[in-house]
């Protein structure tokens, strides 16, 4: 017995767990289709509204039939019941009777004359003798046997008849009437005081009129309102779905019509009937899906033509600018034979030469990212080689500036699918950058690795970044210094050519900085060519203590300690050693100051992502590499 209470006890915990799923899937059905659709909105509110309305108008006119009906009804019972009252009382008062069974017989035909229907109502009739009579010969006598004064009559009815002489009356419930199947039943009884023999014996009479008639009345009123007020309640719902459908479909028609263009498909119109203001609507939409075709034509016509000049450019300089460069490689090698000003000159004339070059193999990389002509040619790559390279070619400048520079890990290697070329180009610029803007600070390289991702974050101390500059730092040739004084960086598209980069890659190229707390910026890899991004390994700015597991040089070795230490980062890891450069890539042989106005030229480190910004002052992702929502939202480079 046990075990079957505690199966059927589950059974019912479980259907009544199936019932709340149910019901709760239902209501999130009902929550999304009021969200998402107008029409549906516009029916359940047209729909409650009405059925608030009906009720209201259908109570209110129950109401007022039934206080018409009661009061006609109830003039003719009092009226009825008041003759009656009346005659009864003058019979018995007048009678001659003198024994006990006459008295009896006189009382019973009297009242039996009163048990006749009246006023389209079952009438009953009840006499009882008062409280405190004795020695009477009539006993207690009803039209019925089941009637009696105590389970019909109210005790204020009779104790007003007990102390007066008038007719008095009072609304009963009589609990059971054929007329509604035995159960309960309105009804109202009239009553007054009599006297019969012997010695004037004092009794109460009742008239009883049964309701039950009217409240079936009532009842079929009551239903009639109902099935109608439901039939007008669908009606109305049909009708307001109709017109409403009639006005949402071309709505929701020009939102279709609006996601097509969006997506490109400048061609898709609107259709239009009529000459309405939904016709009108369309025709204006119409009008202005062309007209934006016609602009955007005309801008991408534009843009393939500025695309095409600057690449038939960039091709044509080549040629001449080779023997430009010949010439003066001849004049730069023969200027110790020079007077001082042409030696200068030739010197000028050397270093413009080479910075024209660098900024033409730039235009052509940027033309053939125009183009969609960058190809991407993946294979499987030590990000840590990749790394130590870069390092090794900017050592040199790292040493002219007095930075520090340093690999902090707790990696030993990464190997992920990724162009070498593309992603050595990327942080070979975000390196020099942090070395040319970090005012002689140390500047950390930071690797980490999850199961899907790896991350590279370049951390400099220098000049840092204002939240306007940080908002175009991606843009081709913007520099911050309105002047563009050009006394730090290259072409000014090293930013432009690392996004279009790490966007072959399906990376993110994200950024951060601090005016006078220096930039750091993260490039996050896929480890899977095609693989899709969720979270970053590294927070950004890095923070939290990372183990160094690499800073020594090609030989393994750790070098000296720097003449002056370099402080620590943010995170709290000291800075190693720095690792001495190799001929993988030589950096620029001079550093420059930077610009009078302090400000970060166009390859200087900033925040930025798909809009270009992300506020200084936004807080990092957590150490545990949770991703931080806003960064996500502002700053991905895809």
């Amino acid at each position: 017995m046990n075990t079957r209470a505690a199966r059927a006890v589950e059974s019912a915990i479980q259907g009544a767990g199936r019932g709340l799923r149910q019901a709760r899937r239902a209501a999130s059905f009902i929550a999304g289709r009021w969200r998402r659709s107008l029409q549906f909105r516009t029916v359940v509110a047209t729909l409650l509204l009405t059925s608030l309305a009906l009720v209201a108008v259908g109570g209110f006119l129950s109401n007022q039939i039934a206080n018409g009906l009661y009061k006609e009804r109830f003039g003719q019972f009092q009226s009825e019941a008041s003759n009656g009252l009346r005659d009864i009382k003058e019979i018995f008062r007048d009678t001659t009777a003198a024994d006990r069974d006459s008295t009896d017989r006189l009382a019973r035909d009297t009242l039996d004359r009163l048990g006749a229907p009246g006023a389209d109502a079952p009438r009953q009739w009840l006499l009882s003798p008062l409280p405190g009579q004795q020695g009477y010969w009539v006993p207690a006598l009803a039209s019925h046997k089941a009637m009696t004064e105590s389970a019909l009559i109210p005790p204020e009815l009779s104790a007003a008849v007990a102390e007066g002489e008038d007719q008095y009356w009072a609304p009963i419930t009589i609990p059971r009437s054929e007329a509604t199947g035995g159960l309960q039943a309105p009804g109202v009884a009239f009553a007054t005081k009599v006297t019969l023999p012997p010695d004037s014996t004092t009794y109460a009479v009742y008239i009883i009129y049964d309701l039950s008639s009217m409240q079936l009345t009532l009842d079929y009123i009551h239903r009639v309102l109902w099935l109608a007020g439901t039939v007008l309640l669908g009606i109305i719902g049909a009708i307001a779905w109709f017109v409403t459908r009639s006005v949402v479909r071309p709505v929701s028609h020009a939102a279709l019509v609006s996601e097509k263009l969006a997506a490109g498909e400048l061609q898709e119109r609107m259709e239009v009937r009529g000459e309405d203001e939904v016709a009108r609507l369309g025709a204006s939409f119409n009008h202005m899906a062309t007209s934006l075709q016609d602009q955007i034509t005309q801008l991408a016509q534009l843009s393939q033509m500025q695309q095409r000049f600057v690449s038939d450019v960039s091709h044509e300089l080549r040629t001449p600018l080779t023997t430009v460069r010949m010439a003066a490689e001849v004049l730069h090698d023969a200027r110790t034979d020079f007077d001082p000003v042409n030696k200068r000159s030739a010197e000028i004339l050397y270093d413009q030469v080479e910075r024209f070059q660098s900024l033409l193999a730039d235009l052509l990389e940027i033309s053939r990212f125009d183009a969609g002509a960058a190809v991407l040619e993946s294979e499987p790559t030590d990000l840590f080689q990749v790394v130590k390279h870069v390092v090794d070619g900017a050592q040199p400048l790292a040493d002219n500036f007095g930075s520090d520079l340093r690999i902090v890990s707790s990696e030993s290697s990464c190997i992920v699918d990724a162009d070498p070329r593309r992603i050595g180009r990327i942080l070979r610029n975000l390196v020099v950058n942090a070395l040319e803007h970090g005012k002689g600070k140390p500047v950390h390289i930071y690797i980490a690795s999850n199961p899907d991702a790896v991350a590279v974050a370049v951390r400099d101390y220098g000049i840092g970044m204002t939240e306007d500059e940080a908002s175009r730092v991606f843009d081709r040739f913007w520099r911050a210094d309105p002047a563009r004084a050009r006394t730090t960086g290259g072409s000014g598209l090293g930013l432009s050519i690392a996004v279009e980069d790490a966007r072959l890659h399906s990376a993110w190229l994200q950024a951060w900085g601090e005016a006078g707390n220096g930039s750091c910026f993260r490039l996050t890899l896929p480890k899977q060519r095609g693989g899709s991004l969720l979270v970053s390994p590294l927070p950004l700015p890095p923070r939290g203590r990372l183990p160094l597991s690499l800073a020594a040089g090609p030989s393994g070795a750790a070098p000296a300690a720097p003449a002056a230490p370099a402080p620590a980062d943010s995170s709290g890891a000291a800075p190693a050693a720095p690792a001495p450069a190799d001929s993988s890539g030589a950096a620029p042989a001079a550093p420059a100051p930077a610009d009078s106005s302090g400000a970060a030229p166009a390859d200087a480190p900033s925040a930025a992502g798909p809009s270009g910004t992300v506020p200084a002052d936004v807080p990092p992702a957590a150490g545990d590499g949770t991703p931080d929502p806003q960064l996500k939202e502002k700053s991905e480079i895809q």
